[in-house]
């Protein structure tokens, strides 16, 4: 049998990309590695974070945010394995729902690693070491990214045991609260995964290089961020490198430096997170056999996601953009949609990103730094959840909606939101932006009242400075 279409990895890229190429009449198969599909997202990064995200700050409000609300219960105990089942339970959902798709639509499944064998074939190597062949018209990379290393002031890669030095994945299955925990990295997954072991008794210290939190989002938000952060018990280490990690006893002891070297120190902990980042996965692929051109471990695509050679496209996080899962499903349907004669596109200008913690921070479009940097006039506007009525009655209003046009077509370039929900108001300013949208589009649309979207509404009036409840 020759397929019109193999699909390597099934996380959110390629299963999107597989069913899309099979609903559009493609004969399509996809190869994954691991024992459940999904990839990194479904099985070990954003679902089973979540659910702990979730479940944690379901167990700090019952220990703190239920009281003020009238609602009076005795001091919540941790049953960290039944937290731990609902993380599986919600991962196998998931991962089960994924198989049910592809059996839907009759998207066969192999089982090993698989690499390009030369023109239109793909090996599959099993776990029992036995290789399969198959033959297509056009092959999708979607291997999606591994955790990047950190090496130490020697040049060392600092080994991780998942145990007391964790990865993602390690952070995701601790057996018991650590009393202390470092974080190394104040971006998205550290800040993240710190939180969700903060509401659950750790003492969290985030050790970044960059001299704020969040890199990549708007530095106002961060700010704001930073500072909530630290009164729910975070410490940071701003402007500092890690140069070291010891393990001494049964804990950890992580030697950092200020950046420019002047000053150092220890911190003890008895888990050390390493969250610097992620890199594409390429391992053992066969790309540089085959002849697909990389730059700095990316695959390199066209405009139709196309490599160098003919017939091989990738999609997702191996190539250029944002490591985000959405991002990765929107390549997927454009691509098969390519395949299958259609115009496919993904739209870089308006990918939201979200940090789900507790308030949570949503973006998308260009910051008030981009805009200057690149000698935008634009204009600002601003409202916070204190002024917002919903907002008041669930005892929400850290935060802010931030708002960023053109100060001559009104055209909205950026929304950038600190505050409850953030990640579902967000799509609001996804779908205008996508449409070109102007503040005064979303100003004079009617939002429902009570509602925490009102804010959105009441920052895009302030653009124009006509605001009603500031």
């Amino acid at each position: 049998m020759i397929y019109d279409l193999v699909v390597i990895g099934s996380g959110p890229g390629g299963y999107v990309c597989a069913i899309r190429a099979a609903q559009l009449g493609l004969k399509t198969a996809i190869v994954e590695k691991d024992a459940t599909y999904g990839g990194t997202c479904l099985n070990v990064g954003c679902i089973p974070s979540k659910a702990l995200l979730h479940a944690s700050h379901m167990f700090d409000e019952a220990g703190h945010g239920l009281a003020p609300l009238g609602v009076i219960v005795d001091a919540p105990k941790l049953d960290l394995a039944a937290m731990m089942k609902h993380k599986a339970d919600t991962v196998g959902a998931n991962v089960n729902g994924v198989a049910f798709l592809f059996k839907k639509n009759k998207v066969d499944g192999f089982r090993g690693v698989g690499r390009l064998a030369g023109p239109g074939k793909v090996e599959v190597a099993g776990a029992d070491g036995a290789v399969q062949s198959i033959e297509t018209k056009n092959i999708v990379i979607a291997t999606g990214s591994a955790v990047a290393p950190l090496r130490d002031s020697s040049g060392a890669e600092i080994p991780i045991d998942e145990k007391t030095v964790v990865s993602s994945t390690g952070a995701l299955a601790l057996e018991k609260v650590p009393q202390k925990l470092v974080v190394i990295g104040a971006g998205v997954i550290g800040l993240e995964l710190g939180s969700v072991w903060r509401r659950l008794g750790a003492e969290v210290t985030a050790i970044e290089y960059l001299d704020r939190v969040l890199p990549g989002f708007d530095l106002e938000i961060a700010t704001r961020f930073q500072k909530v952060l630290e009164k729910q018990g975070f410490a940071f280490k701003l402007s500092s490198k890690v140069t070291g990690v010891a393990r001494e006893g049964g804990g950890v002891v992580v030697s950092y430096s200020s950046v420019d070297g002047a000053t150092s120190d220890k911190i003890a902990a008895d888990v050390v997170l390493i969250a610097t980042g992620r890199i594409p996965y390429t391992k053992g692929l066969g790309l540089e056999e085959a002849g697909v051109a990389l730059e700095r471990g990316r695959v390199i695509i066209d405009d139709h996601f196309a490599t160098n050679v003919p017939g091989v496209y990738a999609i997702g996080d191996v190539v250029r953009g944002p490591m985000l899962a959405h991002k990765a499903e929107d390549e997927g349907v454009a691509v098969a949609e390519i395949l299958a004669g259609q115009a496919g596109h993904v739209n870089y200008n308006v990918i939201p990103g979200v940090v789900y913690t507790s308030p949570e921070v949503a973006s998308v479009g260009i910051t008030e730094d981009e805009a200057k940097a690149k000698g935008l006039d634009v204009a600002i506007g601003k409202f916070p959840f204190t002024a917002n009525g919903r907002a008041r009655s669930m005892r929400e209003t850290e935060g802010f909606v931030k708002f960023i046009a053109d100060a001559k077509t009104d055209r909205v370039l950026g929304v950038h939101i600190l505050g409850a929900g953030a990640g579902e108001l967000i799509a609001e300013a996804a779908v205008l932006m996508e449409f070109s949208g102007s503040s005064e589009d979303l100003a004079r649309t009617c939002h429902a009242h009570p509602t925490m979207s009102e804010a959105m509404k009441e920052a895009a009036l302030a653009v124009a400075k006509r605001a009603i409840h500031i």
